[in-house]
């Protein structure tokens, strides 16, 4: 017994190690860490400004240049709010421009040390619920979804004036939709930008209407940008790290980061020309993306325009227009929560930005079965139950095997304490008798620790579905757990969860060394306070799988017992007919 559980605790230290060491190294890459406090996207600030890739990128990003904001600064135009069932957004006449974007139904959520016993220790306490806010420009924050035109002379862009066309800025409750559009007219060409709601989305279809006022043909491009600062976003979640920054999806590359360091490197592993796809800029559960038609061309770029601001765009060319004609082009703008159901219906691939790190394979089964489990029982707590017990039942079969593997180890505490004694300090031939004997008596040492280490990619699975999922961001279980993506603010479950693992001591075999008894009973309480800073819904999960453990321990304990009995029975009557046959 001694020689096999120091061989579980060594397994147990080298994948411990293993996992830190793969975590370093993501670190490392500039990727998130599991345990939070990843690698910081904000880019070093570089005094050489980043070579364009083309003409048409060279002219957006002169048109985005810093000092031509301040040489336009004199421009009076006032700001226009616009609200839908869903959004307030905040136009800038100064080309049009969504400078700010506040989802009514999303609220900034509190940092963990400010609520519940921590929040208490420290004389903290929790800031009102504000609403989510996207875009912004402000002395604090950058960020905004900008187009206009380049490759005609003098055409409007996101640094023109323009002018909003009369009409309703407020969604009623009976509207399906509401457009609102501004014009301008510059360089002998007029645009039109409609901006189109519907009831219950966030994403807006952007129509640019553009007609050639000049005497000879023009070529124009319409860009679609959006452009960030590296600062996370306000009420972002401290206690784990995710990504932010832009992203680019096209059917010849797929899912595609792009850090805003590479930005600032000029990097580019993306396609600079395709006609498929889309544009974003990712934070933790929110994101805004364009989207321009399928199956038109376009040029993709990104840009650092200041020390810490950066673009992502796509430019799409419309084509010759003939003096006193009209041409359209379209694209979606999407801002908003990273809702799967949504996101999938706007866009190939869009629903890639709910990022689940390395096990994306086991997460989004995991995340679609929680997603079906919520449906039945309308609380994801309640789900999370549902699916360990879906997961437990799976592996009863190895949870069965092991549990009466250890069950039956008790019958050779005797036997094992006689061969301590008999080969007293030659552990090697103490180790090989021990080996025979489980042979002999059919018992797999390691057998308890496998339903443990096969639950383990569920459990980091999970990590990853409270991490990235939208749906699961403050979802409340019972009473004291407001959201489940956060640690339990009073510590309830984890004790709690510390004392079914000291119960379950009490039902496997006791280690005859006493340093090791000691051990085994030290280690819930490590664990214990290492699930303090894990996300409630993890321990939750981890919880229900000890009560399960337990059940089906002790149900394995008493066939045994059982099995037992019925042997010590038999093997008294046999003795008894023996006996009885001698006389």
């Amino acid at each position: 017994m001694g020689s096999d559980f120091k061989r579980t605790l060594l397994w147990v230290v080298f994948l411990s190690s293993l996992f830190m060491l793969w975590d370093s190294w993501q670190v490392h890459n500039g990727h998130q860490s599991f345990f939070g406090g990843g690698a910081q996207q904000s880019a070093v600030a570089s005094t050489a400004a980043a070579a364009p890739s083309s003409a048409a990128a060279a002219s957006v990003a002169a048109s985005s240049d810093p000092a031509l904001a301040a040489a336009d600064a004199s421009s009076s135009v006032q700001p226009v709010e616009v609200t839908t069932d869903l959004m307030k957004l905040t136009f800038d006449e100064h080309g049009a421009s969504i400078v700010r974007a506040e989802l009514l139904n999303m609220k900034e959520l509190p940092d963990w040390t400010e609520v519940g016993l921590v929040g208490l220790v420290l004389g903290k306490k929790e800031p009102p619920h504000r609403n989510v806010v996207l875009f912004d420009h402000s002395k604090e924050h950058f960020y905004e979804a900008q187009t206009g035109l380049i490759g005609a002379s003098g055409a409007p862009n996101h640094r023109t004036d323009f002018k909003l066309v009369d009409g309703p800025l407020v969604m009623a409750k009976a509207d399906k939709d509401l457009s609102v559009k501004f014009e301008s007219t510059s360089g002998g060409v007029k645009l039109v930008k409609t901006f189109k709601f519907e009831a219950g989305r966030y994403g807006m279809q952007v129509t640019h209407d553009v007609t050639n006022q000049t005497d000879k043909a023009i070529s124009p491009s319409v860009y679609y940008q959006i452009v960030r600062d590296s600062k996370a976003a306000a009420g972002a979640n401290s206690f784990a790290s995710s990504y932010l920054g832009a992203a680019v999806y096209t059917t010849e590359d797929k899912f595609e980061k792009i850090k805003f360091s590479d930005i600032a490197d000029d990097k580019k592993s993306y396609p600079a020309k395709t006609n498929n796809g889309w544009i974003a800029m990712i934070q933790q559960h929110f994101l805004s993306a364009w989207v321009p038609k399928q199956g038109e061309n376009r040029e993709l770029y990104t840009r650092r325009l200041a020390a810490d601001e950066y673009a992502i765009g796509s430019i799409v060319p419309m084509g010759e227009i003939a003096p006193g004609a009209m041409k359209s082009d379209t694209a979606t703008l999407y801002v908003g929560p990273q809702s799967q159901s949504r996101l999938a219906q706007i866009a190939e691939g869009l629903d890639l930005v709910v990022d689940y790190g390395w096990l994306t394979f086991l997460a989004k089964p995991i995340y679609w079965l929680l997603s079906w489990l919520y449906k039945l029982v309308g609380n994801w707590g309640w789900a999370i139950v549902l699916l360990t017990v879906i997961v437990k039942a799976i592996l009863y079969p190895v949870s069965a095997a092991g549990y009466k593997s250890m069950a039956r180890m008790k019958d050779l505490g005797p036997r094992m304490k006689e061969m301590q004694a008999q080969y007293g300090d030659d552990k090697q031939a103490l180790n090989q008798a021990m080996m025979k004997m489980y042979r002999e008596e059919k018992i797999n040492p390691m057998g308890g620790c496998l339903p443990i280490v096969l639950q383990i990619p569920v459990f980091l699975a999970l990590y990853w579905v409270l991490l990235a999922s939208v749906e699961l961001r403050g979802s409340s279980w019972i009473l004291w757990i407001k959201d489940l993506a956060a640690p339990d603010p009073w510590f309830i479950l984890p004790l709690i969860m510390m004392a079914t693992m000291l119960f379950q001591i009490k039902l496997n075999p006791k280690p005859a060394d006493p340093t090791q008894a000691k051990v085994m009973w030290l280690m819930p309480i490590v664990f214990s306070v290492m699930f303090f800073i894990f996300a409630s819904g993890l321990v939750l999960y981890w919880l229900t799988n000890n009560v399960l453990s337990i059940a089906q321990q002790w149900y394995v304990n008493k066939q045994i017992d059982k099995e037992r009995s019925e042997r010590r029975a038999a093997k008294a009557a046999k003795a008894a007919a023996k006996a009885a046959k001698k006389k």
